[in-house]
Order: structure tokens, then sequence, then C-alpha cells
């Protein structure tokens, strides 16, 4: 998760804001109450939500997965996004933030399209792997914690449907992954990741250049 955007100075960013940000009140709300905590950074930038809403009023999406749900804030973005039969799959292991956002979902009116889990999310990845009549994912947005990467992304590609989309958040890791001074176990994490993505032939890829990386696939 990122608040703010790596890749701009803030006037620029502020800029692009005025001129292409509509983000609905009530996510407007969740946004600040989450700037109140400490860890509010973890959020996801409004421009992100509204990037999600976009590419799930595009692809027409109504089975979600989402892995990493913190105050809610992308939960709500695509819950607003989604139809009323649709159905996100929310996974969490913090009932304490989580609490934040379910506040907002239900004043929001979408609590009944969101499905959390408060577990952790490989335990719930491998039940709906080795479910028999396991679900096939329109759209699933990976933003959990980061030394999962890998495993997460190969449960993922298997939930995924063919021709559906996966966004996977942070994969520049704050500059981080360009710089061989970097050896900590999470920035290794998401290199190794972003070389097995390049390399695979199920997807198609594409890294947008906003707020700390985020990765585009479509499942072939």
């Amino acid at each position: 998760m990122a608040s703010k955007n790596y890749l701009l100075t803030p006037e620029l960013a502020s800029y692009v804001q005025s001129i292409s940000l509509r983000e609905p009140e009530i996510l407007q709300r969740l946004r600040q109450e989450t700037q109140t905590i400490r860890e509010g950074k973890m959020q996801i930038s409004p421009e992100l939500g509204q990037f999600m809403r976009l590419m799930v009023s595009l692809t027409k999406a109504k089975n979600i997965l989402e892995l990493g749900v913190f105050t809610g804030y992308s939960t709500l973005s695509l819950a607003l996004a989604i139809p009323d039969d649709g159905q996100i799959l929310a996974c969490d292991v913090s009932e304490t933030w989580t609490n934040i956002a379910r506040k907002y979902w239900q004043e929001a009116g979408v609590e009944h399209k969101i499905n959390l889990r408060l577990s952790p999310a490989l335990g719930t990845l491998k039940d709906l792997t080795n479910n028999t009549n396991r679900p096939i994912f329109d759209f699933i947005f990976l933003d959990a914690d980061k030394p999962n990467y890998l495993r997460y992304y190969t449960y993922c590609i298997d939930l995924l449907k063919p021709n559906g989309l996966l966004l996977i958040d942070n994969t520049l890791w704050e500059f981080k992954v360009n710089d061989p001074e970097y050896k900590d176990s999470t920035t290794q994490t998401i290199r190794t990741l972003n070389d097995q993505i390049h390399k695979d032939e199920r997807v198609d890829v594409s890294i947008l250049l906003f707020c700390d990386g985020l990765t585009l696939l479509r499942k072939r």
C-alpha cells in the first residue's frame, strides 16, 4: 500500500489530483480518518482507487478477490464499482483495522457485497485452490504482506479466470528494487517476483508508473 506518489513531485501530484480525481465523499472521509492513525501511509492512493473502479467497469468484473484490506479504502472502491450481485472476498488479519472498514461499508450500503475473511490469506488461498468447486475470479487485487508475494502470486494466477485481471501493488518498493545496495529479504522477494512475472508466458503484463509501482496482468 502507498498513500503517496513516489514518482511525482508533491506539486505535480497535487495538480494531477486536481484535474483527474473524482473521489466519492464517503471514500474521502475514510481516507481522512485513516490518515489519522500511525499506519495511515499503508493506505492506497485515491488515484489507485479510482483506477481500479475504472478497470472493474471496463471489464465488467463481478467476482473479486482482495488480499490486504487495511481500513477498507480499496475494498470500498471496488464495491462501489461492481453490480449489486457482485461479490468481493476480502482477506485480512486485523480486526481493529477492518472494524473501521466495516463502518464505511455499511454506511455506503455495500456491506452485502463483501465477504471479509479474518485469517491468514495463505490459508484462505489454499482452501480455495483445494475446493473442487473453487471460485474463479474476474479481478484480483494483491496488496498484502510483501514477504509472501511470491506464494500469493502462484495462488492468484491459478484462481484467476482467462482474461481476468490481477493488480499487484508496490512492485517498485520505494525504488529499492533496482538498487543493489538493498539486500533485505522483502526487497529481494519483490525483485524475484518481478523477474518471475516477466518470464511468465501465462500472462500479459504492464507496470504502471504511479504511486509505488502497480503491475497489471491479464491471464491469457
